[in-house]
């Protein structure tokens, strides 16, 4: 199954693009956290209590991650305990588009099984 998404998306320049997309996203809580982010700059416990389903770890592994892609700042204050502040870039406040469309599309098919009878009633 491998062998065939690689070959796959290297044929196939729309999946090759999604793939890119989700290399550059990767952690699982991306999508939550850079929508968080978008409502401005947060501390982390400030963070986590926002986005209370994400473990301790799991967020400081999904922040890690989306700075080393560029797409979040850590910002680090010398203040007395140090403060340490978390914002979009300017490529991650651009992902608010992606994210809009995403909500959009929820909002349609989220409850598939709603969607769907919805769909039949006013076809």
């Amino acid at each position: 199954m491998e062998n065939y998404v690689s070959s796959h998306s290297s044929s196939d320049n729309g999946s090759s693009s999604i793939c890119e997309v989700l290399q550059i996203l990767g952690a699982k809580w991306s999508f939550l956290v850079l929508n968080e982010l978008l409502s401005g700059p947060q501390r982390f416990n400030q963070l986590q209590r926002n986005v209370a389903v994400i473990k301790t770890q799991s967020l400081t592994d999904t922040l890690r991650h989306l700075e080393q892609k560029g797409l979040v700042l850590r910002q680090v204050f010398p203040t007395v305990p140090v403060t340490v502040e978390y914002s979009l870039t300017e490529k991650g406040s651009d992902f608010q588009t992606a994210l809009k469309e995403m909500e959009k599309w929820v909002q349609k098919w989220g409850n598939s099984e709603q969607g769907n009878i919805k769909t039949s009633i006013s076809s």
